[in-house]
């Protein structure tokens, strides 16, 4: 079992280790920073630093699996193929620093709150997302047309109007009393602990509720650090499907 330390504070850039497995999925941690793909955001990158300074680079993070393909609670860091020296003193029990590419996730955080800001701007079902350093997409159940000029807007008022984003959690029973809380028709939220993690943003005081739903990805402290984001291209991807993909203000 590997401790998501990300699922309580985004910002950690590295912590301490240690191997608990090398497979040729990867090497298991104890503890890590790294995110591991799902939920539509894209696997972490970064190295992991041995005690001797050696640094095993980090292509990208899964979540693991068992012989049968079943997830399981270990968190997979990828190594970056033509390490075959380095990872040759790789082992179960060494200390190792996790460090992730912070500019790389640091642009997902600001990708992946504005997606919750488009959320609340266009109020449809999400049949399909991704989070990447460079660009998200969301993929809208509906007919009606979007406006890319408008979304931008919209999108930039909330950003500067500074709302605070708060982690919580919901039992399963207050989820299933609250089916519209979930946004998406294509990424469940995760049971089976019996608290689901959510994520609010503003609702603070006398602020109004801008966006609050389930969800495991890592995001900014507040909307004003998400910066200049801009509608980069709206699709008709179907009948009943619009695909709006975010970008960074060039």
């Amino acid at each position: 079992m590997t401790q998501d330390l990300f699922r309580q504070d985004a910002y950690l850039r590295e912590c301490s280790a240690h191997i608990t497995a090398v497979t040729d999925a990867g090497i298991v941690l104890d503890q890590t920073v790294f995110y591991p793909l799902g939920g539509g955001q894209a696997g972490d990158s970064g190295v992991l630093v041995l005690a001797d300074g050696t640094e095993i680079a980090i292509a990208d993070t899964r979540k693991g699996k068992d012989g049968d393909g079943h997830p399981t609670s270990d968190i997979v860091h990828i190594p970056a193929p033509g390490q075959e020296e380095s990872l040759a003193q790789v082992a179960p029990g060494a200390a190792v620093t996790a460090r992730i590419d912070w500019e790389r996730r640091h642009r997902m955080m600001r990708l992946h709150t504005t997606s919750h800001l488009l959320c609340h701007v266009v109020p449809q079902l999400v049949n399909g997302c991704s989070i990447t350093p460079d660009y998200a997409r969301l993929d809208f159940a509906m007919t009606d047309p979007l406006d890319k000029e408008q979304l931008t807007a919209a999108i930039a008022m909330l950003v500067a109007a500074a709302h605070p984003l708060t982690v919580a959690s919901i039992s399963d029973e207050e989820l299933d009393a609250n089916p519209a809380l979930v946004k998406s028709m294509s990424v469940q939220p995760p049971r089976g602990t019996g608290r689901i993690r959510t994520i609010r943003i503003g609702g603070e005081g006398d602020t109004p509720l801008i966006d609050l739903q389930p969800c495991g990805g890592t995001h900014v402290a507040n909307t004003a650090e998400i910066g200049a984001i801009v509608v980069t291209k709206i699709e008709k991807k179907s009948a009943t499907t619009r695909r709006v993909v975010l970008g960074f203000a060039q």
